[in-house]
């Protein structure tokens, strides 16, 4: 057996998934740990700090920009057995985000009552959502640093190390929350503020205890002295793919920022609704994240050792057992639709309609299964450009529209928006299936530049 085939064997689908799988879990839990414990504390601060979290989620996946391009870059040098450039791509990342991420943290600090009030949100909400807004817009470097360490040890296999540093940073946001809302010992009150300031700590710990794993990993990884010669170097090479393909996911953010608008027409309570559930079939589409996320780092690691049929078939394997699993999930959460949005409320109205919204997801999760897994491997493939110009086309054209006529023009409300991304996905997804089987990246080949000479 030869080292490239040992290395496959060792970085098989299912030994990348499951670390990933709890790595997405935590990171989710932390959103919605956030608004189940808020929700004790006031529905109303939900809805404001879910558009807050909304806004903040739209301005960081800036960060996705130079991550997802550097991760196509870094698996397929692995691939290609070229160790100098994976460093010298990862400090460049490094560096390129960390950049981002101070203009990222004044523009939100500068104008976090402008964006709040583009959602057209009542005076009680904005006062919730400013200082949420404010507080953690001071945060974006450590995003940032999450974000990138993150890609880089995904790519070298390391997944459950970045597993654990999320696991500890969710076990102290969630004794922080409790803390700050709950009065513990007779300690006052402090409200979405607190619950703000507690985000940023734990996250501040988190990427403590990510960089010593990081460290201990791959010591001696970044050549850190050479960090201008590496942005000159792979800056662009960086941008070329990561503008594409991070491209799909800002339109995605930005078309729901436009949608969430609509959605508060509709009155605090839909947009309460919609909240609470999103943030229940996330935990759906979670296991189409992880397949997805597994797959692409296996796709960019075969092409850059010339295995591209490899590649091909297990990108389709990956698909049918994400579509399996994610429609045997979306089935079993909808069987316990009522109790699962009882936890963040007893609203009739909320209840009746998250579970309508929940029977929709059914077929919504499926659909988004295919954009997910495929798009990941596309871009693996260096193929960034289809993707995106679908996206845009497909979101703008279709999904932003077509809520605001089903939902607000017909009067079907959340029902109708949700029939308005069921059509987006699956449109997008069937293209996406075409554009994998018509094997158009193949054609495209390394997205690597030559080795430098640093």
């Amino acid at each position: 057996m030869t080292q490239q085939e040992s290395t496959l064997k060792k970085w098989s689908l299912l030994s990348l998934v499951w670390p990933i799988f709890v790595e997405q879990l935590l990171q989710m839990l932390m959103g919605s740990i956030d608004t189940l414990m808020l929700s004790q504390y006031s529905d109303k601060a939900v809805a404001a700090v879910g558009v807050a979290a909304q806004v903040y989620a739209l301005a960081t996946f800036l960060f996705g920009f130079v991550a997802t391009g550097a991760g196509v870059l870094i698996v397929q040098a692995i691939g290609a057995k070229r160790p100098t450039q994976v460093g010298e791509v990862s400090v460049a990342a490094l560096s390129m985000n960390l950049l981002v991420s101070i203009i990222v943290s004044m523009t939100l600090v500068a104008f976090a009552e402008p964006f709040l009030r583009l959602f057209k949100l009542a005076e009680e909400l904005i006062s919730y959502g400013v200082p949420y807004l404010t507080i953690i817009g001071l945060s974006s470097m450590l995003s940032s640093l999450i974000v990138t360490v993150g890609v880089i040890m995904r790519g070298h296999g390391h997944v459950r190390e970045v597993m654990t540093a999320s696991f500890l940073m969710n076990i102290l946001n969630a004794a922080g929350n409790y803390i700050v809302l709950f009065e513990p010992f007779g300690l006052p009150v402090l409200g979405v503020e607190g619950v703000a300031v507690v985000t940023v700590i734990s996250r501040a710990i988190g990427v403590f205890i990510l960089l010593i794993l990081f460290q201990r990993k791959l010591p001696g990884l970044l050549p850190y002295r050479r960090i201008l010669r590496c942005l000159k170097q792979y800056a662009l090479p960086i941008l070329r793919i990561g503008i594409p393909s991070a491209g799909e996911y800002i339109s995605y953010n930005a078309s729901q920022v436009v949608i969430t608008s609509f959605v508060a027409i509709l009155g605090t309570v839909a947009l309460t609704t919609k909240i609470y559930t999103q943030n229940l079939t996330m935990f759906i589409f979670l296991f189409s994240v992880s397949i997805g996320q597994a797959t692409q780092i296996l796709v960019g690691r075969l092409i850059g050792g010339g295995q591209s049929e490899e590649a091909y078939r297990i990108c389709l394997k990956s698909l049918k057992i994400s579509l399996l699993i994610t429609f045997s999930v979306s089935i079993g959460m909808f069987s316990f639709a009522q109790t699962l949005l009882s936890l963040f409320t007893d609203d009739p109205l909320i209840l009746e309609t998250g579970r309508t919204l929940m029977l929709l997801s059914l077929i919504l999760e499926a659909g988004r299964t295919f954009n997910i897994v495929l798009i990941g491997s596309l871009n693996a493939g260096g193929d960034v450009r289809f993707p995106v110009i679908v996206g845009i086309i497909s979101m703008w054209g279709l999904s932003v529209p077509l809520s605001y006529f089903f939902g607000i023009s017909l009067g079907f409300g959340l029902a109708g928006i949700w029939w308005a991304f069921i059509i987006d996905e699956w449109l997008r997804g069937l293209l996406m299936l075409w554009r994998w089987r018509s094997r158009s990246w193949q054609r495209i080949g390394l997205s690597l530049p030559e080795a430098s000479n640093l």
